[in-house]
């Protein structure tokens, strides 16, 4: 709950503090006090928007802090959550300076305006007149009956369970278009690969090819060649060969007088070796070299049909359009593995759907159960707040489509005479019976801990008399498990708090302020007075006044 609220410089308010404690706070004053200043200063550490034209002060930074008790609403996991320090005594601070930049704190640690908004609407419940028109939402309708039923639990089994549904169509989505994608490229990828496959391409082939054709070119000058350095080696008029063995064998004569001559003899042994091999060899070349003109042909056709492939394809080697057609193959097989993995998807969707028609089912019955508890409920409020004969009925529709809240739509339909069938709230309910029947929903909603705090802003509209000394009882009960704080120009509702606080104008060196403060007794009947009979306070409305507070 809301302990302490210190505001500085902040529209009409310079500076002011307030604590409030449990139970039922009063807060009344007159009209143009200030009192929906206070609440404005109150929605900033709620999340709402800053305007620098708030500030008093054009040159300070205006600053708001609230103190709450947490510790018996269970927020351990979204402090965590948001790695934020838990303390069962926690201070929301905003601040916003000159420049207009806004700042916000949770325990003194800096967070962003949504992390603070998600907090503060777990803390406080703002109701106002423009509340009133979520009475008429679906979606809030249904959020009250999940709040009654205690069905979190059940919802949050459906909404993991409807977002991994989600998830799967999704995924199923993406296939089929990738598919159908893969599909219509499928022709293209396969005559490509086709004519790669027949191709028969091996690596390395192409400089192999262009090898071969430059010798069969020029077969006839290789051959011609061959041949002069076979006469040069070993012929009859002039053999390198026979020359080095004669060179040899006079090296033998000389033998005996230098010692260097056996190993030079050797080392001529030894080319004399090396040039049979050379000559063998060259003869064998020179008997493979021929001119085959149909070889050629075959050549040139392979490579014209290589070149061919390498311009179409934009590549250079062989080997890249190998690795391409590698690719195309794999784009085939893609393709057709697509309808086993969209078979598997949609096996896994039907199961899935399956688990959240069932979990749809329990949550619909979980809902349903307590209709008449609500409608009984609301009911008995409304009578006791002067609609005699409301009635008051939930209609439930099972939608065609799940979605992220159910299978379930419900309407609340009201009537407040005997004579009129109940009818969606949002066409028959006046601004003081909107007023009456959120009370008795916010009444029906106080035993849940999602209500720590509720403000009322002017609940009472439309409504006087026994009627609003009605609604201040139910106020009075509904404090007993929530703190209220409840903005009031009604005497009769005034006078039922525990606690009373005035909203007034005051003037200082020239300038005009709001503030607030806290009546004591004498000065709260002082102040149903004036409520009772105006400005001017008699024993008439001091008497009036004291039996409200006796009342």
């Amino acid at each position: 709950m809301l302990t302490k609220l210190t505001v500085s410089n902040y529209a009409l308010i310079h500076e002011l503090s307030v604590e409030f404690p449990s139970g039922l706070n009063m807060v009344t004053g007159e009209t143009g006090a200030g009192k929906s200043i206070i609440l404005g200063a109150l929605g900033l550490i709620l999340g709402n928007r800053a305007d620098v034209s708030s500030l008093k002060n054009k040159y300070e930074k205006c600053v708001v802090e609230g103190i709450f008790e947490i510790k018996n609403y269970s927020l351990e996991h979204f402090f965590k959550e948001n790695d934020l320090d838990y303390d069962a005594v926690t201070i929301l601070r905003r601040e916003i300076v000159p420049s207009g930049k806004s700042r916000a704190f949770i325990n003194d640690t800096p967070v962003n305006l949504k992390v603070m908004q998600e907090l503060g609407l777990k803390l406080i419940d703002i109701h106002s007149q423009h509340q009133n028109l979520e009475l008429v939402n679906q979606k809030y309708q249904l959020n009250v009956i999940d709040v009654v039923s205690g069905s979190f639990k059940i919802f949050d089994g459906y909404k993991s369970q409807f977002s991994a549904v989600v998830n799967l169509k999704k995924q199923l989505s993406e296939l089929v278009k990738k598919s159908e994608k893969a599909n219509s490229d499928l022709d293209y990828y396969q005559f490509q690969f086709n004519q790669l496959e027949e191709a028969k391409l091996n690596k390395n082939e192409q400089e192999e090819l262009e090898i071969e054709l430059e010798k069969l070119v020029h077969a006839e000058e290789i051959k011609t060649n061959l041949q002069e350095i076979l006469a040069l080696l070993d012929n009859e008029q002039f053999s390198v060969i026979q020359n080095i063995k004669d060179t040899q064998r006079i090296f033998g004569k000389i033998q005996n007088f230098i010692p260097e001559a056996p190993g030079l003899s050797q080392r001529l042994q030894n080319i004399v070796f090396e040039l049979r091999d050379i000559r063998e060899e060259t003869e064998q070349l020179a008997e493979k070299t021929e001119h085959n003109p149909d070889k050629i042909e075959l050549i040139n056709n392979r490579l014209n049909l290589i070149y061919s492939l390498q311009q179409k394809h934009r590549v250079s080697t062989v080997n890249e359009l190998i690795e391409l057609k590698n690719t195309l193959e794999a784009q085939i097989n893609k393709a057709v593995g697509y309808s086993n993995e969209i078979n598997s998807v949609e096996n896994e969707l039907k199961t899935n759907l399956l688990e959240l028609k069932k979990r749809a089912d329990i949550l619909t019955e979980s809902r349903k159960k307590v209709f008449p508890y609500v409608e009984k409920m609301v009911v008995d409020v409304l009578r006791q707040l002067g609609i005699e004969k409301a009635k008051f009925i939930i209609t439930h529709e099972t939608l065609p489509e799940f979605t992220q809240t159910g299978q379930d739509s419900v309407s609340f339909l009201f009537s407040a005479n005997t004579d009129t069938q109940p009818v969606e709230i949002s066409k028959i309910a006046s601004g003081g019976e909107m007023s009456r029947l959120m009370l008795a929903i916010k009444n029906l909603l106080r035993n849940s801990k999602s209500l720590p705090t509720v403000i009322f802003d002017e609940i009472d509209t439309g409504i006087s008399g026994e009627v609003a000394i009605k609604m201040g009882n139910i106020l009075k009960t509904f404090s007993t498990s929530t703190q209220i704080i409840n903005i009031t120009h009604l005497p009769q509702i005034a006078a039922k708090g525990d606690t009373h606080f005035l909203v007034y104008k005051y003037d200082e060196n020239g300038k005009t302020y709001t503030s607030i403060r806290q009546l004591n007794k004498n000065e709260r009947i002082d102040e149903l007075a004036k409520m009772v009979g105006g400005n001017e306070i008699t024993d008439t409305t001091l008497k009036t006044a004291k039996e409200l507070i006796g009342k």
